[in-house]
């Protein structure tokens, strides 16, 4: 079985004007992610920002879970951050999963539209339960990752559709769900 590693990437990031930009950290999306990747055994989360003062936020928020009032008062929301990691490049998270796992890690990506080099979740899930090269999925916020920075990856995780034709969700979500596909259990498979 192929470890899974993830990373929520803020820069470089387009706006809805494809301008390059650099989103803020949310409180939400560290610890709610966080909680999604110890529940589906992400071997590492890591939270990708370029500047650190953003990263040094998120250290404080992570602290406050982790040893401050908040790991007394939720002691099991503690425990969703122990596979959290700030790094400040996509390169930086490349490097320390080539470095755990002594190999280079299969790069995914996600996005709402479709590649030369989307894949379906059932051959990503197949991988990961089947061969024993890593996996680093990457997330990214705002309006997503640069097309530049897109091409740089191994493959992109087919869209996520719902039911309706209203397609935006909230980057916790799309982890979460994606997380799911990847790892969770094989409920169509039971009667």
């Amino acid at each position: 079985m192929a470890n899974l590693y993830i990373g929520l990437v803020h820069y470089p990031i387009m706006n809805k004007h494809k301008d390059v930009i650099t989103t803020a950290i949310t409180n939400y999306d560290i610890h709610d992610i966080a909680r999604a990747s110890i529940t589906y055994d992400v071997s590492k989360y890591f939270v990708i920002h370029n500047i650190p003062a953003q990263r040094e936020l998120a250290a404080t928020i992570m602290e406050h879970w982790k040893s401050g009032f908040g790991s007394t008062y939720n002691p099991d929301r503690k425990d969703a951050f122990t596979e959290v990691e700030l790094v400040n490049s996509i390169r930086k998270a490349v490097d320390l999963v080539t470095e755990a796992e002594g190999v280079r890690p299969i790069i995914a990506t996600t996005d709402a539209r479709t590649y030369d080099n989307t894949i379906t979740y059932s051959a990503m899930r197949k991988h990961l339960e089947n061969d024993s090269r890593p996996v680093l999925v990457l997330f990214g916020t705002g309006y997503g990752m640069t097309k530049e920075t897109m091409e740089e990856f191994d493959c992109i995780l087919e869209p996520i559709y719902g039911h309706g034709e209203y397609n935006h969700l909230s980057v916790r979500s799309a982890v979460s769900i994606i997380l799911d596909r990847l790892r969770g259990e094989a409920w169509w498979e039971k009667n």
